[in-house]
């Protein structure tokens, strides 16, 4: 009896981790993944799941004499689990020194155009996503289509350039056209 006891703690315990971390973690996550790497972080976060849910099926399968086993083995994947998130970690903050050298390189943002100014555009066009896509042909945070992001230096998609790339991007834009580029979202 003990030992199921010990066990059923041992797997709430990692459940709750799991959850507490993912809650945790995941709004910095977003703000400075790329799509490709939003991906990978997708697939180790599977693996993992997958790992655990099939250690709570052995788990209802197995007699009592198996559950130090089990046990062990629940602790073993805590101890991944726990690994992978300090990997996620150190994806996140290389993510940021990358976001960060890549602001420096574009040069911030046109005169006279406010940080604020743009901020007020993108939540209304997109949410302030980076890699938002609109199936109408709009991409990134400010919802450019290809020809708009081409004509402020831009190249390649603008959902797949660096946030503050599309901020200065968007700055050049608004710096020469004031708010009309964005008819509804730049009033």
């Amino acid at each position: 009896m003990y030992r199921k006891i010990k066990l059923a703690a041992a797997s709430c315990a990692l459940g709750v981790g799991m959850t507490a971390v993912a809650h945790a973690a995941e709004p910095q996550l977003r703000l400075v993944e790329q799509p490709a790497e939003r991906f990978e972080r997708s697939i180790a976060t599977h693996k993992l799941e997958l790992r655990y849910d099939a250690l709570i099926e052995r788990a209802k399968k197995l007699d009592a004499a198996s559950n130090e086993d089990l046990l062990d083995d629940v602790e073993t994947t805590a101890v991944d689990i726990r690994d992978g998130i300090e990997s996620l970690r150190e994806r996140v903050e290389k993510a940021g020194r990358r976001r960060q050298q890549a602001g420096a390189e574009v040069g911030g943002l046109a005169p006279g155009v406010s940080l604020a100014t743009l901020n007020a555009i993108a939540a209304c066009e997109s949410g302030g996503d980076p890699t938002a896509v609109n199936p109408a042909g709009y991409y990134g945070k400010y919802q450019f289509d290809t020809g708009t992001w081409a004509s402020v230096g831009g190249s390649g998609s603008p959902a797949e350039a660096s946030e503050p790339e599309q901020d200065y991007r968007a700055s050049l834009l608004y710096s020469r056209a004031g708010a009309s580029p964005w008819p509804v979202c730049g009033q």
